[in-house]
């Protein structure tokens, strides 16, 4: 890349602030996706993704060298220091211009190539389908259609092309609300229960201080008669009252009660976006203090306000969840209707429908209330370089109040941390194309489905990862309440603080569970594949299915083709001898059975014949290697510190146990291949080392991205 002029950089100190005296020296590379840090003395890497890095600062000069801070969004910072200020000027211009490209093609989803191996460029793209997920909630019906008129963007560009709309209203309607609501977001369907009451979705009316429009006001109406249990809805503007009064001055604003029959208005009081993006700088600053102590980090916590926010986001989401299943229609707006409007819709859903606490259900949700309804990703979360001021972390909230329900039900999600964690960084890495672009219309403009990979085929290629061992669909069929008290909403550790060291467990729950379940069901397929082979062999010995050709004597591996029967000497159990021979079990017992005579125990049994079957191995020495590829006792996670390839393994690290030896591996250093020593011929987690022992013409998966490769 003609960008990068020093692609390397040589006596490199990084520094870590629970370990300020013994920095690590070590080289600094650039590659085209990646900022590494090696430390060869202690075999460490550092890898920084270019399109995480949110901010570079240029430190004052020590006597040491330059330092330059990299903050990511994923919350990791990261000080070097480079011993001349020269490269340290050319680093610092080199990341800030890798890190917020100009243009949206220069984003890295639009040049990443696949191996031979990988899933094909459409996979992902056609899970998902809008009128799909309408039918799953019988919609259309008699109250509900969908709308033609922005079939092609003309009636709200940030909008799906399919809308679905009450049938009541009428063409003129639908355009005169249109007209009367910002950016055209007039009110629309967006989740309707299976008692008729329905979430509705749009942005602020145009309304000023005494403006009025019958087209939306029919429109609302419209939508409350959709709803035939219920005589009158609720409107729920997601903003402080005052921001709303503000807005008035400059011809927007809220409904006036007194022109919409019916209808009951509620104000939520959630901050905008330059409240959210300043609450997440001062959290961040609490994190990344050098010796914190339990008075300056919770006085931080408090003063962010960052967990207030989310209790209020969650608070409004139950509101609204309890009064829909209740019977009560609710239309929720803010101000464009595409960020806390996005909350709180989903959330709401989230808590009223199980099956979006499913991994499908919960993408579909994201790709329906997020993707499809113009949520400004490229804008929010700064794909490219632009105004600051429309950086935002509102998709971060929504999986923050998505994580603080799964701590408290974790049986009722079928996903676990780590699923919210990939979302998070894959919405700011721009490796894939699902979440490039700010709406819908974007994303058709730029072809994204031809020219990148989906996130979702990825996904969907490591299920494994994310799935939750204590998911119990049963225990929540419908709506969950959670406990919002104060002391119930708690710190997400494992998103803010997972690049520190020094505060994880060494054994996350997150990663026993799924190792427990692995394990378990490792040793139920190997002891259903030892069950067959004994039935096999017992079949064998006891004669039942002798054959003239192809047999196989397992005292020599030789094969005999024409034999009928032969005897071997072969010294075997009494047992075995009772159910083989046919003689009583007075003469297989011992012979100084007290009750036994002179009988000795028989020295002879027929010989092991049998037709010769491809899955069982021809010698015995190939028959103990079978057997014995499959590791009875894994290592423990806590003690992994390093992969056998010597990359660290700490806390945050993916570590996956290979099936055959029972080790801990990285990430790049495990592949999928059969065992034959299962029951079920399926494709295990293997080391390198175990992997070529196994069934070659297995394929091989996905390789890992570029997001957590180095994990």
């Amino acid at each position: 890349m003609d960008i990068i002029k020093t692609p390397k950089l040589e006596n490199v100190q990084l520094l870590d602030k629970y370990n300020l005296r013994n920095p690590s020296k070590g080289t600094l590379y650039f590659a085209t996706t990646h900022l590494i840090f090696v430390d060869h003395e202690m075999r460490k890497e550092t890898w920084i993704l270019l399109m995480h890095i949110s901010s570079v600062e240029r430190m004052p000069i020590t006597t040491t060298g330059s330092p330059l801070l990299v903050r990511t969004k994923t919350f990791q910072s990261v000080l070097f220091v480079i011993p001349r200020e020269r490269d340290c000027y050319e680093m610092h211009q080199t990341l800030l211009r890798l890190s917020q490209p100009v243009n949206l093609d220069e984003l890295y989803c639009f040049h990443y190539k696949s191996s031979p191996d990988e899933l094909p460029r459409t996979a992902g793209w056609n899970y998902f389908d809008l009128q799909t997920e309408y039918q799953r909630m019988n919609v259309p019906n008699e109250h509900w259609v969908l709308c033609p008129a922005n079939k092609d963007y003309e009636l709200c560009d940030t909008y799906p092309s399919h809308i679905y709309v009450p049938a009541r209203a009428s063409q003129a309607v639908l355009l005169g609300s249109a007209s009367f609501r910002s950016r055209g977001r007039l009110p629309v369907l967006a989740y309707l229960h299976q008692n008729g009451a329905a979430i509705a979705r749009c942005s602020q009316p145009l309304s000023g201080f005494s403006a009025r429009c019958m087209e939306d006001e029919q429109m609302l109406d419209a939508i409350r008669r959709a709803n035939p249990n219920q005589p009158w809805m609720y409107v729920v503007d997601m903003r402080p009252r005052i921001n709303a009064m503000v807005n008035r001055a400059v011809g927007k604003g809220y409904e006036n009660e007194a022109f919409y029959d019916n209808i009951k208005f509620e104000f939520m009081g959630i901050g905008n976006i330059h409240v959210m993006r300043k609450s997440l700088q001062k959290l961040v600053e609490t994190c990344e203090q050098n010796t914190p102590t339990m008075s300056s980090f919770f006085s931080g916590l408090e003063s962010s306000g960052w967990l207030k926010h989310i209790k209020s986001i969650l608070d409004t989401a139950r509101w609204i969840a309890v009064e829909v299943s209740g019977g009560a229609s609710v239309c929720v707006h803010c101000s464009d209707g595409w960020d806390r409007t996005a909350q709180a819709c989903s959330l709401a859903a989230l808590l009223l429908d199980p099956h979006y606490r499913t991994i499908n259900g919960y993408q579909a949700l994201i790709e329906k209330d997020w993707l499809s309804f113009g949520h400004k990703f490229t804008a929010r979360c700064a794909h490219i370089a632009g105004d600051s001021k429309e950086r935002a972390p509102v998709f971060t909230q929504l999986l923050d109040c998505t994580w603080q329900l799964l701590r408290q039900m974790p049986e009722a999600f079928q996903f676990n941390e780590r699923f919210l964690l990939t979302l998070h960084d894959h919405a700011h890495a721009c490796q894939y194309g699902t979440f490039v672009g700010n709406c819908e219309k974007d994303r058709r403009d730029l072809r994204l489905s031809e020219r990148t990979f989906s996130l979702w085929g990825y996904m969907a290629s490591h299920l494994n990862e994310y799935k939750n061992p204590l998911y119990n669909p049963k225990a929540h069929p419908e709506l969950i309440k959670p406990d919002l008290s104060a002391q119930s909403i708690r710190f997400w550790r494992g998103m803010y603080c997972r690049h520190e060291s020094g505060v994880h467990p060494r054994e996350a729950l997150a990663d026993l569970l799924p190792a427990a379940v692995d394990h378990a069901t490792a040793l139920a397929l190997h002891v259903d594949y030892l069950a067959r082979r004994i039935a096999t062999f017992k079949s064998l010995l006891s004669g039942r299915k002798a054959k003239k050709e192809g047999a196989v004597n397992y005292q020599n591996g030789n094969t005999d083709t024409g034999l009928e029967t032969a005897t071997q000497q072969l010294t075997i159990d009494n047992k075995l001898i009772y159910e083989s021979s046919g003689l009583s079990e007075l003469e297989c017992a011992n012979h100084d059975h007290p009750l036994k005579e002179d009988t000795s125990k028989p020295d002879r049994i027929p010989l092991i014949t049998e037709k010769t079957d491809a899955s069982i191995p021809s010698t015995l020495a190939q028959l103990e290697a079978e057997m014995g590829s499959v590791a009875l006792d894994w290592r423990s996670i806590k003690n992994v510190t390093e992969c056998s390839c010597s990359t660290p393994l700490d806390h945050f690290s993916r570590k996956h146990h290979c099936w055959g030896c029972g080790r801990c591996v990285c990430t790049r250093c495990v592949t999928r291949r059969a065992l034959p020593a299962l029951a079920t011929p399926r494709a295990v987690p293997l080391c390198t080392t175990c992997a070529p022992a196994a069934t070659p013409d297995t394929p091989a998966p996905a390789p890992p991205d570029l997001v957590t490769s180095a994990n």
